[in-house]
């Protein structure tokens, strides 16, 4: 093997360095976010139903990662309506939401796996999977949606 094979190409790098940056940023924000959902729906597991506890940890959950990622991860994308983007970021948490709800459903009440355990890696594993691969789409594309650059005639995407 050369010397050439072994090392990355600089252009490669250099092409996906602002998408690795921004999934780094997502990364953390959602980290902090998965902390307070986790918290908050074993806090409320016992006393409520475990989809109601679910959808309430979720919730609160966005919040805090609609703050994070909006100032701190697509902080240099150009600025729409706040209503817009929060509307169109909590559709989409419903969006995923409805994932994460839905990979427990069938664990739980399809399956069987009735115990705490079973309901977090339904919840937050599975579903906290399959959820953030669409949130960070959906986000990336649609809520905080990157402005094509006239000079360059850059792609939105």
């Amino acid at each position: 093997m050369t010397d050439v094979q072994s090392k990355p190409r600089p252009g490669l790098l250099a092409r996906f360095e602002g998408l690795i940056r921004e999934v780094g940023k997502f990364g953390v924000i959602g980290a902090v976010s998965f902390v307070v959902d986790t918290v908050v729906f074993n806090l409320l597991w016992a006393p409520l139903n475990t989809l109601v506890a679910g959808a309430i940890s979720m919730t609160v959950a966005a919040t805090v990662a609609f703050v994070g990622n909006r100032f701190w991860t697509w902080r240099d994308r150009a600025r729409s309506d706040l209503r817009r983007e929060y509307a169109l970021y909590f559709f989409f948490n419903l969006c995923g939401l409805g994932i994460a709800l839905g990979c427990l459903y069938l664990s739980h009440y399809v399956f069987g796996f009735t115990s705490q355990l079973s309901d977090n890696i339904a919840k937050n594993g599975v579903g906290l999977v399959l959820g953030t691969a669409f949130r960070f789409w959906s986000y990336r594309q649609i809520v905080f949606r990157k402005q094509p650059s006239v000079a360059s005639g850059e792609d939105a995407g």
